[in-house]
């Protein structure tokens, strides 16, 4: 059985791949998110990552698709306790930035979808930088008071708002963020390293990257001359274009093949050995696309090939 990891300073316990839920009510429907889902936990995953938003950008959704899907499957398997729910705030149509009002009011919506009275996990999705932090530390300290949010965490903030929100809840004694959701990956290195990942370190916090496989392309599935059907198939493609991308998929190609595994755990294994990272986040649209995401917990590389994917990506 894959051994867990600490999330932090949060006392959580979480499997070493969080598990995507923006696909749920998307490219995934229902029946076929309760297969990923029961797949995933079936191999020891227990670490969900939702949001309040997903899927608002498809026509037709209004918002929370992901997050009702979600709550339906942990009713119907009666599993709630066992499972580390993620989800966030501030994207969603009727719930947008992150006032004290819009917090409260979001975090009702996504427990009654959630079918739950607690949230593990409650990100801020993107920071509202005209929005003091001392006002959005101030609204998740109360939800974490009234028992319904456990833990608090940032995503898409900058390194200074992240250091000012840490200071004020030591200073007054209120929730602290435990976690931090940045976009990185073997191909999206500055999104993270250097200031906001030394800050994370500093604070004890834990990363959970999102865009762990760069929309696909770290999968290995895009290549010169493939076509590939994929909601997100432009955004992975474009790496192809580039010497980095190129150089970066040949050293993922030797690598996997001198373990006999997938690409994507190949790079998924790289991700999770870096400074801070305790699970990268990744989604399947079905059963078959999992086990190359859940074997980044078998999958132990060696510092000759942590280091040949570090300079391949420099």
């Amino acid at each position: 059985m894959t051994s867990l990891r600490k999330l932090g300073p949060s006392g959580l316990d979480v499997f070493p791949l969080a598990l995507g839920g923006n696909v749920f009510g998307w490219t995934a429907d229902e029946a076929q998110s309760f297969a990923v889902l029961d797949a995933y936990t079936a191999v020891g995953g227990n670490f969900v990552d939702t949001a309040d938003s997903y899927s608002a950008w498809v026509e037709g959704n209004q918002g929370g698709e992901s997050e009702t899907v979600l709550g339906k499957w942990l009713k119907s398997r009666g599993n709630r306790a066992d499972v580390v729910v993620a989800t966030k705030v501030s994207q969603h149509p009727e719930f947008r930035g992150l006032s004290a009002p819009t917090i409260t009011a979001a975090a009702d919506a996504s427990l009654r979808r959630l079918g739950t009275d607690y949230i593990d996990l409650y990100y801020t999705h993107f920071d509202q930088p005209d929005v003091p932090v001392e006002e959005i530390i101030g609204a998740l300290d109360t939800l974490v008071k009234a028992g319904k949010v456990r833990h608090i965490a940032a995503s898409n903030i900058s390194a200074e708002r992240l250091r000012a929100s840490l200071e004020f809840s030591d200073r007054e004694g209120l929730a602290r963020y435990v976690a931090l959701q940045p976009h990185y990956n073997l191909v999206s290195r500055d999104t993270y390293e250097g200031e906001l990942q030394d800050l994370a370190e500093r604070a004890g916090l834990a990363a959970v990257p999102y865009f762990a496989l760069a929309s696909g392309f770290l999968t290995g599935k895009y290549r010169a001359g493939a076509a590939v059907e994929s909601a997100r198939a432009g955004s992975a493609a474009k790496h192809l274009e580039t010497e980095r991308g190129r150089r970066v998929l040949a050293a993922l190609d030797d690598i996997a093949g001198a373990h006999d595994v997938p690409v994507a755990t190949v790079a998924l294994a790289w991700l999770a050995a870096q400074p801070t990272v305790v699970a990268p986040i990744a989604s399947a649209r079905t059963v078959e696309q999992l086990p190359a995401l859940t074997g980044v917990g078998e999958l132990t590389l060696s510092e000759t090939e942590i280091g040949r994917l570090t300079q391949a990506s420099a």
